[in-house]
Parts: C-alpha cells; sequence; structure tokens
C-alpha cells in the first residue's frame, strides 16, 4: 500500500510496515519506528520521502538556485573543507607571528583557543538559527565573517590582530559549520550516510590540508605570512558566489528566529555525562595541543626549522581522521567507544615516549595512532549519550556535549602555554599526555556501567541513520556528524 502524508500533522505514514516519519522544520525527518529498522528499509516511504525532500526544497528555494541537489551536495562539502582548511591555515604561522613579535607561549595558546571560544558562543546562540532563517541567509553571512577574517590575518601587524581574526573566525565557523551539515543531510538520498560521512571527511580534510597548504606556501613561496590569506579571501569571494546558486532547503519560519541557548542535562544522562565527560575532555584537549603547540614540539624534536615540518605533525593527527571516517562507519557504538580509546591511549604513549627518547619516528606513529582514535572515541561517547536522552532533550544534550568538547579544545591549552613559560615545551607535553591518558581511562571504566541501558534505549527509540548522531542538523558543528 502507497505511504499516506497527512499534512495537519506533516507526518508521513506507510500501513505496509507500519513506519511513521515526521518532518521538523523543513527537509528534516524525526523518525519514529514501529516495525522498519529504519525508514530506507521500506521502499515505500523511501520513494515518498525523497519527493517530499525535494518538494520541500524547490518551494523553499522560490525557483532561484541553479546548482541541482548532487552539484549541490558536493559544493557544500567542499565549502565545509575550505572553512576547515582557513580553521587550521594559521597554525603553521604561529612560530613566525612568536618570533617577529616577541610573544610567549601563553599568547600563543591563547590565539588559538580564542577559536574554540567564539565558535562555542556562536554555537549556542545561533547553532540552529539556519532551521529558522533558512540554510543559504545563514551560509552567506558566515562566509562574510569569514573572509573578513582572512582579511584580517593578511594584514596583521601585531597580536590584537590574530585575536581579531580568530575571532570573526570563530564566529563563522561556528555559524556556517551547522548550516552546512544540516544542508548536507538536507540533500542526501533518504536511508544514506553520505551527509554524515562527507561531514567527516571534510572536516578532517581539511584541517589537514589548511596545515600541509599553508606549511608548503611558508616554506616556499613569497610573503609567507600573506599569501595563504589572501588566496583564501578571493576563495570566499567565489565561494559567496556559490552560496547563491545553492537550493534552499528550508523554508523559512513565521516570527522572530529564537537566539535562546538550549542546554540541558536530563536525570537519565546525567549519570552517564559525568562518567563520559572526560573522554569529552581528552580527545579535544589532544587536538587543541597539536594544533597550537603541535609545531612547536616537532620543530623541537626534530631541531628543524622547515615550516613544512611543523605542519606534517598536524596533518599526521588529522590526516587520519579520513581514513577513520570511512573504515569506522559501520562500527557500533561500543566499537568506536572502546577502539577509540585504546587507540588514543596506545598513540599518546608512544608519543610521550618518542619525546623522552628523542624519536622523531616514533612520535609521528604515535601521532597517527592518537589521531586514528579521536573519531571513534568521541564519536562512541556521543552516541552513548545521546541513546540515553529523551528524544525530547536530545539537541540539548548535544549542546552540553559541545560545551564541555570545546571548552576542552581551549583551556587546556592555554594551560599547556602557562606551563611551558615555567617547566618547558617537552615536560608540559608529558603532563597533557598523562592527563589525557588518564581521563580517557577512567572515561572508558565509567561507560561500562551504561552499556547495557544505552544498548536498550537505542534498541527502543533508533534513530536514523543520519541522525544517529546528531539528532537536529544545525545544531551541532561539523564533528557532531562523524561516522
Amino acid at each position: 500500500m502507497a505511504p499516506v502524508w497527512h499534512d495537519a500533522c506533516a507526518r508521513l505514514s506507510c500501513n505496509r510496515c507500519h513506519l511513521r516519519l515526521r518532518w521538523a522544520g523543513g527537509a528534516c525527518a524525526r523518525l519514529r519506528f514501529s516495525g522498519a529498522a529504519s525508514f530506507g528499509d521500506c521502499p515505500a516511504i523511501s520513494a515518498a520521502t525523497s519527493e517530499r525532500n525535494k518538494m520541500v526544497t524547490d518551494k523553499a528555494s522560490g525557483g532561484s538556485a541553479v546548482l541541482q541537489r548532487g552539484a549541490a551536495f558536493w559544493s557544500l562539502a567542499a565549502l565545509l573543507c575550505l572553512l576547515q582548511f582557513a580553521s587550521s591555515a594559521p597554525s603553521p604561522l604561529y612560530s613566525i607571528y612568536q618570533h617577529n613579535w616577541h610573544f610567549s607561549p601563553i599568547v600563543l595558546t591563547a590565539v588559538y583557543a580564542m577559536n574554540s571560544l567564539a565558535l562555542l558562543t556562536t554555537l549556542l546562540f545561533v547553532g540552529s538559527i539556519s532551521d529558522q532563517v533558512g540554510r543559504r541567509p545563514v551560509l552567506a553571512a558566515g562566509t562574510v565573517l569569514e573572509l573578513a577574517s582572512m582579511v584580517v590575518f593578511a594584514e596583521a601587524r601585531g597580536v590584537a590582530w590574530l585575536f581579531a581574526g580568530r575571532m570573526l573566525q570563530g564566529i563563522a565557523n561556528g555559524a556556517a559549520s551547522g548550516a552546512v551539515s544540516a544542508m548536507l543531510i538536507d540533500l542526501q538520498k533518504p536511508g544514506s550516510r553520505l551527509g554524515a560521512l562527507m561531514t567527516n571527511v571534510a572536516s578532517s580534510g581539511g584541517i589537514a590540508l589548511g596545515a600541509l597548504g599553508a606549511g608548503l606556501l611558508v616554506q616556499f613561496a613569497p610573503a609567507p605570512t600573506h599569501l595563504v590569506f589572501i588566496m583564501l579571501v578571493i576563495s570566499f569571494g567565489v565561494v559567496l558566489v556559490l552560496v547563491a546558486l545553492l537550493p534552499e532547503t528550508v523554508k523559512r519560519g513565521a516570527g522572530r528566529p529564537s537566539l535562546r541557548p538550549r542546554v540541558a542535562l536530563p536525570t537519565e544522562v546525567r549519570s552517564a555525562f559525568l562518567g563520559l565527560v572526560p573522554a569529552l575532555i581528552a580527545t579535544w584537549a589532544l587536538t587543541g595541543l597539536y594544533l597550537s603547540l603541535g609545531p612547536s614540539i616537532v620543530g623541537t624534536l626534530t631541531h628543524s626549522t622547515n615550516h613544512l615540518v611543523g605542519a606534517s605533525v598536524i596533518v599526521a593527527f588529522n590526516g587520519t581522521g579520513v581514513v577513520m571516517a570511512v573504515v569506522g562507519r559501520a562500527w557500533t557504538v561500543e566499537r568506536a567507544l572502546y577502539s577509540g580509546t585504546v587507540l588514543l591511549m596506545i598513540g599518546v604513549c608512544l608519543a610521550m615516549s618518542a619525546l623522552a627518547t628523542r624519536q622523531t619516528a616514533l612520535f609521528f606513529a604515535g601521532t597517527v595512532i592518537a589521531g586514528a582514535g579521536f573519531g571513534p572515541s568521541f564519536s562512541g561517547a556521543l552516541r552513548t549519550l545521546t541513546s540515553l536522552a529523551p528524544v525530547e532533550h536530545r539537541a540539548e544534550v548535544v549542546t552540553a556535549i559541545y560545551v564541555a568538547s570545546y571548552l576542552g579544545a581551549s583551556l587546556p591549552a592555554i594551560a599547556a602555554g602557562i606551563a611551558v613559560s615555567h617547566v618547558g615545551l617537552f615536560s608540559s607535553a608529558y603532563g597533557y599526555g598523562d592527563g589525557v591518558i588518564v581521563l580517557v581511562a577512567t572515561a572508558a571504566l565509567a561507560s561500562l556501567r551504561h552499556r547495557r541501558p544505552a544498548a536498550a534505549a537505542r534498541a527502543a527509540a533508533p534513530l536514523a541513520a543520519h541522525h544517529e548522531l546528531a539528532p537536529c542538523p544545525g545544531g551541532a558543528p561539523a564533528l557532531a556528524r562523524a561516522a
């Protein structure tokens, strides 16, 4: 029997498999199951969903879009990659800025952390605003801010310019990355995980490519502190034109958009959150260490002033995220969490041993292994917590997760900068690594208590493939959708 669309309640039902779909804002599907394992298992629902999404997209676009859905999807993946490219491009330049302007490691890590803090603040207030005003306006505003931040970096004449550039960049990423991730899911085929997969691949790949590209330009091209940002200014100028050609996937809502932050920890989640928050902090703190002090560490270890060598450690850490996004896309929650934890601990132990013995190859091997553990460990914790949360509170729980994560990415990095000024670079790294290992191990043990309740919750109220990790697109940044 053909599926039936109920306009009064925005609900689609199929009497053959008893599957229920409900749209929550544009093409974003909230699913309720009563028979099928996923909505992709019902051909009738899949076909009707595809047609409904196309109708919503065409109506919201008002006929102004030029790009077809497939071209728009891959253009958005490229845009997300470019945003992450720009976010990591300053990392290989920090040592040059530090040498030219004579600031301390504390200032260096604070400049890095400014991006995360601005991004977090933006996510809290406007992370899901694209569900209310449409994807394209938010993308356009984010792109303009990103372009402005690149101009600030290109013209930087002191530390204050770096803080301003990183702040603008954080605001731009906080607004645009949620809209891009949501739009990728809007445009993917029903039942597909391609949107989540490409979000993760584009994010990790963009960070790796940004560090590599900036390192190459700094080392071999003229105007090392200007050229990469001038190229990015031109690139984001092109992106502004591209955004105007994208199809709109959300119909603008009536009334004023809400900017009220939504953060909550329901009773069902609090114990698990307290147990797993050490893993969230540890994984993101490790990322903060590599992106802020990673080039300085590897430069000291190798006694090299080659900026490409400094950038390579960021490539080693984040480049493995692209591989793991593909390899681990079908892993269970338990396998992701525990495999990621083991890889993180092994990688950090190897990296710290390498610093103690001054073995460069071992340090890079440990970095690669730790990078491979980041995605699975974080996504396993995220999926455990979202599965325990009541459906009506999942978006608030995801926001709470990212509050902890981005604070973990910024505040420990600042603490490391303070420690470097007092005890030295390698001693600070030892302490940092020990802290990461203890936090991850603590979270792994705590997660054993919640393994069965989380599995039962997922069986009782499963989510669609593209909502398994982040229940509401646009309410979380790119990495929320890591598979």
